[in-house]
Formats: structure tokens, sequence, C-alpha cells
């Protein structure tokens, strides 16, 4: 059966990060990817920014307190503001083609200094969805009922990819189909293996 909604994060589904990478490079020693996506979802100055309830400078100033960066918060914050790259090549033009059969939607635990940068990529999603603008963050499952409320829909109505398994998860635990997805290549893979593109 088809989805009416499908349902996006942006980081490392159709949007290149390369934030994991360099903020791995600054711990005392690295931590294997799945488990640092894991560790930043859970950090309370990551939730407190990503679901705007603070600054971007006490944020940075959280963040290098609480996982003992050796540079300064402003060092960090100018690092942090260009972690996202931009959408993968053909990302905009998958996204048009998607459209014409069904809603697409993103779901983005962000913040308001990446969301300005890409003008909440607007121009390529129906309903365009971050966690600083709904007041909740992935995994928690008020963000997947607020992402569910603001696109009308239901949670078997939905197939959603996202690159964190937990955030899988917490999709999966409210009835919503869930995909684990690196990049936009196994995105298109497995939109074409389900016979959805």
């Amino acid at each position: 059966m088809h989805p009416a909604v499908l349902l996006f994060d942006l980081g490392g589904v159709l949007l290149e990060n390369v934030g994991f990478e360099h903020f791995n490079a600054l711990l005392p020693s690295p931590i294997p990817s799945e488990e640092l996506k894991t560790q930043w979802l859970r950090s309370p100055a990551v939730r407190s920014f990503e679901a705007g309830k603070c600054k971007p400078e006490d944020f940075a100033r959280n963040v290098v307190s609480e996982w003992k960066l050796p540079l300064s918060p402003t060092a960090f914050l100018e690092a942090f503001t260009y972690w996202p790259k931009g959408l993968y090549v053909g990302a905009a033009e998958l996204l048009a083609a998607l459209r014409k059969r069904y809603v697409v939607a993103c779901l983005s635990n962000s913040n308001e200094i990446h969301w300005q940068r890409f003008n909440g990529f607007r121009e390529h999603f129906d309903f365009s969805l971050s966690s600083h603008l709904l007041g909740e963050v992935k995994p928690d499952p008020r963000c997947f009922t607020r992402a569910l409320q603001e696109c009308d829909t239901t949670a078997g109505t939905v197939a959603f990819f996202d690159d964190s398994l937990t955030n899988v998860a917490g999709a999966r635990a409210l009835g919503i189909e869930a995909f684990h997805v690196n990049g936009l290549s196994e995105v298109r893979h497995l939109l074409f293996k389900r016979g959805w593109l």
C-alpha cells in the first residue's frame, strides 16, 4: 500500500551534514557514529536549543561545558553554523517528482541558526517542520504527534525516513512506518524497492 505522506528527516537523509564528523574530532576520544547521534539527541544542551528554549550563545556555552570541548563557545558556534552543507545533489529533483504523487514533508531536529540559513527549505516541501518551531524534539512522541497534526494526517498514512535508529524507533512506537536510511542513494533505493518512486 502506498503511503499518503512521505516524511523525511533532513541531515544525513536529504541534506549533507558534516556535523557529527566534525564534532567527533573535537571529543577526547571518538564515539561510533550511531552512538554519537543517540548521545547528541539526549544532550540537555542540544535538546534545549533544538526545542527553541534557549539562545544560540547559551547553547554554545552549554555544549562546550557539557562535552568538555577544547574551544571557546564563540568558536564552536561559528563552526556549528556551517555543519549543514545543503541538499544532496539530486534531492530537490527527487522531492519535486514525489510531490506529484504524495504529500511530502520534512521533520528535522533543527534550530534557528540552521533553519534561517536555508529559509526553512519551504520550496521543497508541502510541510516544512522543525523541532525549534514545534517546541518538541525527536524521538519524543510529542514531536511526532505534532508533526501528524501539522500534516493533518494519522500515523497509518505516513512513511518516515531518518538516519538515526533512535528516531526510527520513536516513530515506529506510534505506529508510523519508519525506515533507517543514510544518504540520498539509500532513500532512492528504498522508494524504488517499495514501488513508491
